[in-house]
């Protein structure tokens, strides 16, 4: 690329075309992974309807934090149990059948939550939620992961956390206009219980539709092996991709990433223990932030609706940039520096006593955490052989269940018997644990990038 004499290429067109770069870079991928990515979105756009209208509407028919905090931890505990079975079921069976029957089973569960006001029946229904989108958890990465080579996965990764995280988080606008719509319509404020609750519904239409094509996926080919050789020639000729994620010219000899010598059980110890740290530092902040922005700043659902919508753009941007930073740094340094800083972002939100300075510290979250997200699934990945991938995403999804339910629960207690933002801190801690933890298990392998 020319460079004009003196000058640097800005941040910003650097950005508009990397995310060109990876729009154009799916296009040569096979029909399932637009049906993936198509499930992705829609996955996407119903966790953040739900993000905004369920907490809202849990609290709305008379549930205090502490319940609502458990209605929210609930489904982590569902996906606890189910996910390792689902992990070694899907290394086995054909996934097609079990993204189908679980994608189709998902929306039921989600309809009886926001139709019923029945405390056990929510909690039922909420358990079940989470053992159904766990198929999609432990599913998504091995199948993206295995559908390329190592080189592109970065990309592959990036753009689906895009989707993901940054343009199904508009669906936050949906799930905060729903409630203001529907309360013009019937005359009721828009955190009165039936406008919430058409919220709720919304988001089990929104996962449904994109589950139907699905039946249009293919036969997966069998998992693409990994290089073992210390370089490939120059004559692969790495796509952008490729050159993003390992940092060399094109036309170079291109390192790539090796699988960790370690035993498994000691690796998939020391890659798990910190994703319980960090996910349960998560639960504590991010579970019940709509209720703790209307309660403390008395924000509307439309309001909080964008701010959750601005958060997704924000990580899907990172993500989008996510290969640029990996080229620059390093996986590991990228993962672990974002974790970092997000430690003190999360008690700017709970303890900053302005509006303004706690939804700023908000987006900047929402911008750390896109920026480590795809790069740490990619990293985690690529130090297991193919064979033990789908396994290792089945422990991941119990660990997120494990640390996000303990997290959620606490959090949900401590607003409800200490102070609102006593949950913030609690998460701040774990937050800033995790990353010396990786950082001491993998900062001297040298296999890491």
């Amino acid at each position: 690329m020319a460079r004009v004499a003196g000058k640097r290429p800005g941040a910003g067109p650097a950005l508009r075309a990397r995310a060109s770069r990876a729009v154009a870079a799916t296009r040569g991928y096979p029909r399932n992974v637009y049906l993936l990515l198509l499930f992705t979105l829609g996955k996407g756009i119903q966790l953040s309807i739900g993000a905004v209208t369920l907490t809202l509407y849990a609290y709305s028919i008379g549930y205090k934090q502490d319940f609502v905090g458990l209605l929210v931890a609930v489904p982590a505990v569902g996906a606890l149990l189910a996910a390792i079975p689902i992990g070694f079921l899907a290394d086995r069976i054909p996934r097609k059948p079990l993204l189908l029957i679980t994608g189709l089973l998902n929306p039921v569960a989600l309809a009886v939550i926001g139709l019923t006001t029945n405390a056990t029946l929510m909690l039922i229904a909420s358990f079940a939620n989470g053992v159904l989108s766990s198929a999609y958890w432990v599913t998504i990465i091995p199948m993206l992961t295995d559908a390329v080579d190592a080189r592109r996965r970065v990309n592959v990764m990036s753009f689906n956390s895009f989707l993901l995280l940054g343009i199904g988080a508009l669906g936050g606008l949906i799930g905060g206009a729903i409630p203001e719509w529907v309360g013009a319509v019937t005359g009721l404020p828009a955190t009165a219980p039936i406008p919430l609750r058409w919220g709720v519904v919304a988001a089990a239409i929104a996962v449904f539709l994109p589950t139907i094509p699905l039946f249009w996926l293919t036969p997966l080919p069998e998992p693409v092996a990994d290089a073992t050789e210390e370089t490939l020639p120059a004559t692969a000729a790495p796509d952008v991709a490729a050159v993003a994620e390992v940092g060399l010219a094109r036309g170079r000899r291109t390192r790539v990433a090796r699988p960790s010598l370690r035993p498994i059980p000691l690796l998939f110890f020391l890659l798990l223990v910190p994703d319980v740290l960090y996910t349960a530092g998560e639960g504590a902040v991010v579970a019940l932030e709509p209720l703790f922005f209307q309660l403390r700043f008395q924000m509307s659902p439309a309001l909080i609706g964008a701010l959750v919508a601005g958060g997704g753009v924000l990580v899907g941007c990172a993500a989008l940039a996510a290969p640029l930073l990996v080229r620059r740094f390093g996986k590991l340094r990228v993962i672990t520096v974002a974790q970092a800083l997000s430690a003190p972002i999360a008690l700017t939100i709970g303890y900053a006593p302005w509006l303004w300075l706690s939804a700023v510290a908000e987006l900047i979250r929402n911008l750390l955490r896109g920026a480590f997200d795809p790069v740490y699934a990619t990293f985690a990945m690529e130090r297991v052989d193919a064979r033990f991938r789908a396994r290792l995403s089945g422990f991941y999804s119990l660990t997120w269940s494990i640390g996000f339910s303990v997290g959620a629960a606490a959090s949900g207690w401590l607003q409800r018997n200490v102070n609102l933002s006593i949950g913030f801190l609690l998460g701040a801690i774990l937050l800033g644990i995790a990353p010396a933890w990786l950082t001491l298990a993998f900062g001297r392998d040298p296999n890491v990038d």
